[in-house]
Order: structure tokens, then sequence, then C-alpha cells
């Protein structure tokens, strides 16, 4: 099974080589590799050609963000399944792949693990855990989601079901996923950490980004028909402060 793994970028020469070595170090033998860039102005297509070889594709061009780029990526991938890790992210471990192949069993069309944050400057210091375990499709309504970065998809999906929404600002990838779980897509839950992602981020970037973070959250459930509304929201609140205090656990496998 081929697994493309797509990495988007923009002025990311402070972060894009660890994204990159994690990458390269996998232990996973089918990858596809492939660099999306919107055009950087500082040294990060420099530090991406000294990979020459070693990347499939590597595409630097304008576009219209994020999605965008995210949505070129899964048009030119050929692998059977398809992964973002984006270029502030970095695998956790030289396994991570070879873990989330192996949750492709029978007729699974997704699988999804668990992702730690760490801290923006020191990517050895741990902040706090994004664990999956807790996750059911009808939390959806209430903003709850899985880590995105973890969410590895079988590219015939995105064919039948869409790409990235480029009317979304910060919330593309939520409404995404609640568009694929709605169509009740078969998933499995890979029970371990996969990908580290540093603190940051427009999503996180203070109060007004967190409202229209919200506002696109409900937005998204309504397209799809779950029914939320902005108060349901607040209630994902105090289990997201708990995450501040958990530890990533040592199982390795599990299921939905």
């Amino acid at each position: 099974m081929k697994i493309s793994i797509i990495t988007v970028c923009f002025n990311s020469a402070a972060t894009i080589r660890d994204t990159i070595e994690s990458v390269l170090a996998q232990d996973y033998a089918d990858i596809e590799y492939i660099i999306v860039d919107g055009a950087s102005r500082d040294n990060t297509l420099d530090i991406v050609n000294e990979y020459h070889g070693r990347i499939a594709k590597v595409v630097s061009e304008p576009d219209k963000g994020i999605y965008d780029a995210m949505n070129k990526g899964i048009q030119l991938a050929t692998g059977d399944v398809v992964g973002i890790l984006n270029s502030d992210d970095f695998f956790t471990s030289s396994q991570s792949v070879s873990k989330l192949a192996a949750g492709f069993v029978n007729d699974v069309d997704a699988v999804y693990a668990d992702l730690i944050y760490v801290k923006q400057h020191d990517k050895a210091k741990f902040s706090r855990l994004y664990s999956s375990a807790g996750f059911a499709r009808w939390k959806i309504r209430f903003g709850f989601m899985i880590p995105h970065p973890t969410f590895y998809v079988r590219k015939a999906l995105f064919e039948r079901l869409g790409y990235y929404k480029l009317d979304y600002r910060v919330a593309a990838d939520f409404e995404l996923m609640a568009r694929f779980f709605k169509a009740n897509i078969k998933t499995r839950r890979v029970d371990t950490v996969v990908v580290s992602m540093r603190e940051g981020g427009i999503s996180s970037a203070g109060i007004k980004w967190r409202i229209h973070q919200n506002m696109e959250i409900s937005r998204a459930c309504n397209e799809n028909g779950i029914f939320t509304v902005l108060p349901l929201l607040v209630i994902k609140l105090p289990f997201k402060l708990l995450s501040f205090f958990k530890k990533p656990g040592l199982s390795e496998h599990g299921r939905d």
C-alpha cells in the first residue's frame, strides 16, 4: 500500500528541515513524499532542494492559502492513502507511518491516532496531549474532532466526497472530517502518538480567532446536517483544559 504524505509550506525555513527529516526517517517502505510550497520568500526552497532525489514531487507557486495547497498535493498524490504533515509538525518516531498503515485492515477507509503539542522553540519539550481516545461521531456537534495531522484517508474518498473547501479560513479541516464522518466512512483508531505539533498557529492566536474558528465549526456542522449552535461548542472547553494534564500512554493499538 503506497502512502502519500503531503507537506504544505510558506516561509517555513525555521521548521521544515525537522518535518522533512522525520518523513525520510520512517521505516515504512512505500512512501510518496510531496511538498507544496506557496512561493516562499525565505530560504525554504533551498532547504527542500538539499533533499533532491528523496522527495517525490516539489511544487512552488502562489496559492489561495493552506487548504488550496493541500488540495493541490492530494490531486498530485498517486498513493492509495493520503495524509498531511504540515511544515511545523514532525513524526514522533520512525514507526509513525508503519503504525498508521497497520490500521488499514479489511475495508477500513481511514485511520487516526494521537498527537502531542511541543514548545514552539523547543521540540523536545512536551506541552500537552491531544488524544483521540474519547472521540465519538456524536460529539462532532460539540466541536470535538480527531487530530487532523493523524487523519490518513484512502485517496478514493477525496474523489468521492470532495476536497478541502476554500471558503473556510481556519476550519476547513474540521469541515472535511465532519463531512467524511457524516458519510459513515469506516475508521480505525491507532492507539499511539504519531505526530508532534509545535504550539502556535492561526486557530489558537487569541480570542478573535477562537471565536472565528467556532463560528466556522458551527457552520461546518450545519452544512453537513449535524445540528449545533455556538453555546454547545462551549461544552468542549473544560475537556480541552484537562488535556494540559494528560501524558501520552504506552499502548499502541485500538479501535473506535
